[in-house]
């Protein structure tokens, strides 16, 4: 005879698979506002990666624009003789030219350590002075030297340390086969500079060498030559020379053409490229500003610095500077024509440049430039930034909606496992009742 005592509940039901088809589905159904929070914060991320782009490309036109203004102020010192002067000039320099009567290169005093002194065949462990500190004159101002070891190579090294105006180095006068190193001193300035080291007992340098001033004139003046303890001498505002041996040589100053040419190369390189970019988000597939204002905003801002018209006499475009346009809207640039300005007009393509806060292209382009990434109202850093709250906003969204779908989630869980421990206990109590008539109906029918 079968038991038909009852047991503990089963945790789950025949229909627990159908239960929880329906959890899923009821979920799956809540969800669906998530997904489209999804894709739209999707769509706001592309836009907001594309602004970004367009950004770097248009402050590479800035960039570019900065750099046509400095190079448009830069000059080149060109020398007559090279091996008597060389020359360097910086973007305040006039344009000019300077007659250089170098009288004499001037040169630097100098000292080697005294062959008394203890052989030195390894200056890496050995010394000329077992002192620990040593006093060093230059030119009788003293400086108390205190080397790293008691070597060759640290008196060198505290020495070059020091500050002083003294160069040290070691030199071997003995053979390669049996050396003989000595320490020498070079005064970092021209003239005849007493250069003195002491080991608190004894001088340890000889004389070697005395130096003497440069002297020059500019111009054939003055009529006393000028002196100077260097070597390197400033002859104009922004204009340096060096002093290289006795002779004559000329200085030319002038306006660098290659710098600007160079720069007027990078802002084609840099405008081409903004205009790609911007091609990008045009027409059918196009990219995530498609249709948005800001790039016929942005587009006509290109067009306004390259549609400049300004300046005198034979420049008054950018034509004229070897700048034009080719079918598909990007700027070519030749070298040759804007050399030939230069060359014929250099006042002209002066005026027409200008500079960014007088006038001219430099400051047109400048102007544009800096009102679309103005950050408090460039339409360019306002509209990224409206990008990114949008894309908090949404983030903001898609969390509260989550939050909502995990409390509904919770909350039908629940509700499904009661529904289904219920059908569950049904089910038992169906199968003990069934159970218990089957076994009555045995018993009568052997009872008969």
């Amino acid at each position: 005879m079968s038991s038909t005592s009852a047991s503990t509940p089963p945790s789950s039901s025949s229909y627990s698979s159908d239960l929880q088809q329906v959890l899923s589905r009821a979920v799956a159904i809540a969800s669906l506002p998530l997904t489209q929070l999804d894709s739209t914060l999707t769509n706001l991320q592309n836009r907001s990666a594309e602004l970004q782009t367009l950004n770097g490309k248009f402050s590479a036109v800035q960039s570019a624009v900065q750099a046509i203004s400095t190079a448009a102020s830069s000059t080149n010192a060109q020398v007559s003789d090279s091996s008597v002067i060389a020359a360097q000039s910086d973007a305040t320099a006039a344009a000019g030219s300077y007659a250089i009567h170098v009288v004499s290169a001037g040169a630097p005093s100098s000292a080697l350590s005294q062959s008394t002194l203890p052989v030195v065949t390894d200056p890496s462990t050995q010394s000329i002075s077992t002192a620990t500190s040593f006093t060093l004159t230059v030119d009788n101002t003293p400086v108390t030297i205190t080397p790293a070891a008691n070597t060759l190579s640290s008196l060198a090294d505290a020495i070059n340390s020091s500050g002083a105006n003294v160069t040290a180095t070691i030199v071997n006068l003995g053979s390669p086969s049996a050396p003989n190193y000595q320490l020498s001193l070079q005064s970092t300035k021209l003239g005849t500079i007493a250069l003195q080291l002491n080991d608190g007992s004894n001088d340890l340098m000889g004389a070697l060498a005395a130096g003497s001033v440069a002297q020059y004139q500019i111009n054939g003046q003055p009529a006393t030559p000028i002196s100077s303890d260097s070597s390197t001498v400033t002859i104009a505002p922004g204009v340096t020379v060096d002093l290289l041996e006795s002779g004559d040589s000329t200085v030319t100053v002038a306006q660098s053409s290659q710098a600007q040419a160079n720069a007027l190369s990078s802002f084609a390189t840099a405008y081409n490229a903004a205009v790609d970019e911007l091609n990008v988000n045009r027409g059918q597939g196009g990219g995530a500003l498609t249709g948005d204002a800001l790039i016929y905003t942005l587009s006509q801002s290109l067009r306004d610095i390259s549609s400049f018209t300004g300046g005198s006499g034979s420049v008054q475009n950018i034509t004229d500077v070897g700048l034009t346009f080719d079918k598909n809207g990007h700027l070519n640039f030749d070298q040759t024509v804007f050399t030939n300005a230069v060359a014929a007009h250099p006042g002209d393509v002066s005026a027409f440049l200008g500079s960014p806060t007088t006038g001219g292209f430099l400051k047109d382009a400048t102007d544009t430039m800096n009102g679309l990434g103005d950050p408090t109202n460039g339409v360019l850093e306002t509209t990224i930034a409206s990008a990114q709250t949008a894309i908090d906003n949404q983030n903001q969204k898609i969390s509260d909606e989550q939050d909502r779908i995990t409390a509904l989630t919770t909350s039908l869980t629940s509700r499904i496992d009661a529904a289904d421990a219920l059908i569950a206990s049904l089910e038992q109590q169906q199968t003990y009742f069934t159970t218990l008539f089957t076994d009555m109906n045995a018993i009568n029918k052997n009872q008969g």
